[in-house]
């Protein structure tokens, strides 16, 4: 069942009497719904195009949260094969949140790690909303020495709203594993690829998103917090979350023009969740190139490389 943001209104109200139409036609044979259909169809398509032209941050940040948009599990049984996750950081436990292993894609084999948020309660529970806690971070930390070991591209998957904040999370050392991962990434001497592919939230999601390439989708966002969290500690009010992310600077476009991510990946008109495979297609040929570019590099080169793009963030402003 289609999921629909406040602001699709009028593509579900469309969609809804499209729905309508056809369940008349299938109770009754001789009623021809054939032509008004096609009419509401092409509406629909006009709506998706013109709505979906015209988004803010706020709308992009609703997109970006969609519960049908497509997650980590999606992208790895879609683009890799032979994905064999791994578990436990060799110290404290297991973390759901973060999955990481290896796998092959397009036949090489690669480290593959990302945030998993879940898509029913079950799921998202057992993932605990995409945030994962310090064991999390020092499982990815130990895939990317492994990876780094065996010279093994690290692929990478962001989507969460950031590392759990709990105070056993706090209490295992959340921040100094976060800073460690964000370290390990900028250590490597494998070419590192990281996508964006719902939320970037904070150090979260940076902790392995530092990347010799960092991509977005379209309709992703990536920020040092979340808009509603910014305008609770600017404004003391929440509401005004559309506001906060206005000035964030959150979107895809805005951080291509600040240099801090490479390259936008389109994505289907009407978000990624309406049409999952051509987005996901898109990301594998982004992973692609940047593999076949960043091969031509040795270990040295690709550390180098990595270290100053993100030293050099900012230094153009």
């Amino acid at each position: 069942m289609q999921t629909y943001l406040d602001f699709e209104k009028p593509i579900s109200d469309l969609e809804a009497k499209i729905h309508e139409l056809k369940k008349l036609a299938a109770e009754d044979e001789s009623i021809d719904t054939s032509d008004e259909i096609s009419r509401l169809e092409v509406r629909v398509k006009e709506a998706t195009r013109d709505i979906y032209s015209k988004l803010g941050a706020w709308e992009k940040t609703q997109v970006a949260r969609h519960p049908q948009r497509p997650h980590f599990v999606d992208y790895s049984a879609h683009l890799f094969t032979e994905f064999t996750p791994l578990a436990g950081d060799r110290n404290f436990g297991e973390d759901a949140a973060i999955q990481a292993g290896l796998a092959r894609f397009n036949g090489m084999p690669v480290a593959l790690i990302g945030q998993e948020k879940g898509s029913d309660t079950k799921t998202r529970l057992k993932h605990n909303f995409g945030s994962p806690r310090p064991e999390g971070y020092r499982k990815a930390i130990r895939i990317m020495e492994m990876a780094d070991r065996f010279g093994l591209p690290v692929i990478s998957l962001v989507d969460t709203a950031g590392a759990y904040p709990g105070v056993g999370a706090e209490e295992r050392g959340q921040a100094e594993a976060i800073a460690r991962s964000t370290e390990m990434c900028l250590g490597l001497k494998v070419p590192m690829i990281s996508i964006v592919i719902g939320e970037g939230g904070s150090g979260g999601a940076i902790a392995i998103a530092t990347g010799n390439r960092v991509y977005m989708l379209e309709h992703a966002i990536y920020s040092v917090i979340s808009p509603e969290g910014a305008a609770s500690i600017l404004w003391r009010d929440s509401t005004r979350a559309r506001e906060a992310a206005t000035n964030m600077k959150i979107t895809a476009e805005d951080l291509k023009g600040l240099g801090i991510i490479d390259e936008i990946i389109p994505e289907p008109v009407g978000g990624a969740h309406r049409d999952p495979k051509t987005v996901m297609d898109a990301a594998g040929k982004v992973i692609s190139s940047a593999l076949k570019d960043l091969s031509k590099l040795s270990g040295d080169e690709v550390r180098a490389a990595r270290r100053k793009k993100f030293l050099d963030i900012g230094r153009n402003l």
